[in-house]
């Protein structure tokens, strides 16, 4: 009888731990599948992009941003060799125009004096021979200087009031005195009588080629209407001629 007692109390332990372990086993399994937590646990958050490249290709720019720009200004700078170059030609000009400026003033004076003794005889001494420029010539010259600085450069022009080019003013400079001239510089650089020389040149004569013309002043200038920041000047016969020229004598 107590045997069989015995057995009935083990089965029975054995009935309760095995309907405890089918209680717990759920939930050991509910605990593995949702992690374990603690009352110090954080949420779960989740910020991840969902693409990770869309930054990389962004073409967004903002609306005031100015550093991209389409148009960019960069200032244009020479080099030290430019500039120097600049600097030079600048003063060679500035040289240029005062020795033209005095050479000018010189031929104005030379030209009131001529006006002044002129005579058409040749005078002679025992020592030295002394020709006299021909009053009419003399007479040209100082016509003409009545314009310098006064009528324009005009491209076409006759005119002294309204302007005119380099042979319009030779043109109607000796159209005074009664002498009539060719319309063009080319054409006035074949009238008269050649003169071999610049040495030669008396004051009246024409200097003329294909490209300009002037009227010869004496001491290497000439009166010419030049161009239009010019207008109508003495100025030295190497500066108003570049290239070759031809002398007529047409009085």
């Amino acid at each position: 009888m107590k045997t069989i007692r015995k057995h009935i109390v083990i089965l029975a332990a054995v009935a309760v731990a095995g309907s405890l372990l089918s209680f717990t086993a759920p939930m050991a399994n509910a605990a593995d599948k949702d992690g374990v937590t603690s009352s110090r646990s954080f949420p779960k958050i989740n910020k991840t992009k969902k693409d990770l490249l869309a930054e990389s290709k962004s073409v967004d720019v903002e609306s005031d941003s100015s550093w991209l720009s389409t148009t960019m200004s960069v200032p244009k700078t020479k080099s030290s060799a430019e500039q120097q170059a600049e600097a030079q030609a600048a003063q060679e000009q500035a040289a240029r125009e005062q020795a033209a400026a005095a050479a000018a003033a010189q031929a104005s004076a030379a030209s009131r004096s001529q006006t002044r003794s002129a005579t058409p005889s040749t005078a002679a001494t025992t020592n030295t021979t002394t020709t006299t420029v021909n009053a009419s010539s003399s007479a040209v010259v100082s016509y003409a200087g009545q314009f310098v600085g006064v009528s324009p450069y005009v491209y076409g022009g006759t005119s002294p009031t309204s302007g005119w080019d380099c042979s319009g003013f030779t043109q109607y400079v000796f159209a005074h005195f009664g002498i009539s001239l060719p319309r063009t510089s080319g054409a006035q650089a074949s009238v008269g009588t050649a003169v071999g020389s610049l040495a030669d040149a008396q004051p009246g004569d024409l200097i003329a080629n294909s490209m300009h013309v002037g009227i010869y002043a004496g001491n290497g200038m000439v009166v010419n209407a030049l161009k239009p920041s010019v207008g109508t000047a003495y100025t030295p016969v190497q500066y108003a001629f570049s290239g070759g020229y031809s002398i007529r004598r047409v009085m």
